[in-house]
């Protein structure tokens, strides 16, 4: 866990920035939640080895799009963050499949909206973040739908 919150840092992403964006999601629906609460169901989510072998992947993608290393097209497509390029989203959806739906239609949310650090990433000069805005609103989207989950009484 150690390494994926270093690698998480390394890029300008905290676990606290991912678990802000999670509180003020599902604090309408819970106004007694912490961000406390938020932070250990990130790192509830980060646990998972599927969702640290997804953050690897696109991280080391972005990397490698940052110091010219991809081949063209990807190259280029990486550089302009082509609208039309979804493989960033398809992989951060296996993160918000976790837990659900409720984690897809959040993903969904949070992809349009870019709230908090997605915006920082997204709106990015100096590096390449094609894939880690959307793997950081997957990351949100299922410790959120993880919080409703648990929430939840029946």
């Amino acid at each position: 866990m150690e390494k994926i919150e270093q690698l998480l840092m390394d890029r300008g992403v905290s676990i606290r920035d991912i678990a802000e964006i999670v509180h003020q999601m599902q604090v309408p629906y819970n106004a007694v939640l912490t961000l406390e609460e938020c932070v250990q169901s990130v790192y509830s989510v980060l646990a998972k080895r599927e969702v640290q072998y997804v953050l690897y992947t696109g991280i080391a993608l972005d990397k490698l799009a940052e110091e010219k290393q991809l081949p063209e097209p990807l190259q280029s497509i990486m550089e302009r963050d082509e609208s039309l390029y979804g493989v960033d989203e398809t992989l951060a959806l296996g993160i918000t499949n976790v837990y659900g739906m409720i984690g897809l239609t959040s993903f969904g949310y949070l992809d349009k909206v870019k709230p908090g650090v997605i915006a920082k990433l997204n709106n990015s000069n100096d590096e390449i973040h094609v894939f880690l805005d959307d793997l950081i609103a997957g990351i949100a989207a299922a410790a959120s739908a993880r919080i409703a989950h648990k929430d939840l009484q029946i």
